[in-house]
């Protein structure tokens, strides 16, 4: 029975007729009968693509304008500050100017050499022969004047070894770069000999 439902197949033999009358069809130029045309789609796409470029677009000339207006701003305050902060500058570079003159003059100080200290060595390393009538320190140098007692030949010699001990003297060789015999006379009244000695200054670059 139920084979007798079945639609029967046509035969694979069946002789193939050919259409009553010539197909005289352009295929090319016939309409589209597609429920969604093709050139629907394309133009769907291309105006997807655009629309998608112009919020892309118009995102960007967005994001554009809101940065000129922050670096507008930021040129503003910097135009607004530029006149303190060149005060501020000038200012400081002043301070430095000044510091660097305060540092030259203080070191100028410190390196002269104190009087006490060197009226102290003195006293330490003075011979018994030997006593110091006068003390003067002037800008470049140091001169001393003493007696030496003793007879005339040993007062010439102990003169010469009091000015080898001060060339050999490590405190006198710190601050002074020469020490020079003057002058060695007698003293007519009271016979003893007059000896005058400089020490000049070690040269010090001024402020």
């Amino acid at each position: 029975m139920l084979t007798l439902l079945k639609k029967p197949k046509p035969d694979a033999t069946e002789p193939v007729f050919p259409a009553w009358h010539p197909d005289f069809r352009d295929i090319q130029r016939l309409p589209d009968t597609k429920v969604i045309r093709t050139s629907f789609l394309v133009n769907g796409a291309v105006a997807l693509v655009t629309a998608v470029l112009l919020t892309w677009f118009c995102y960007e000339a967005y994001q554009l304008r809101g940065l000129t207006n922050q670096v507008a701003d930021w040129q503003l305050q910097i135009d607004r500050d530029k006149g303190p902060s060149e005060r501020a500058i000038a200012l400081y570079k002043n301070f430095e100017a000044e510091s660097a003159k305060l540092a030259n003059v203080e070191s100028f100080v410190k390196s002269r050499p104190v009087v006490s200290e060197i009226l102290v060595h003195l006293g330490k390393t003075l011979p018994d022969y030997l006593a110091i009538d006068r003390f003067d320190l002037s800008a470049a140098n140091l001169n001393l004047r003493g007696t030496v007692r003793g007879a005339p030949d040993q007062a010439s010699g102990r003169a010469s070894a009091y000015i080898q001990q001060l060339k050999s003297d490590a405190f006198f060789s710190e601050k002074f770069s020469e020490v020079t015999l003057l002058n060695l006379n007698r003293n007519a009244q009271t016979g003893s000999l007059i000896v005058e000695i400089s020490c000049k200054l070690k040269e010090v670059k001024k402020p």
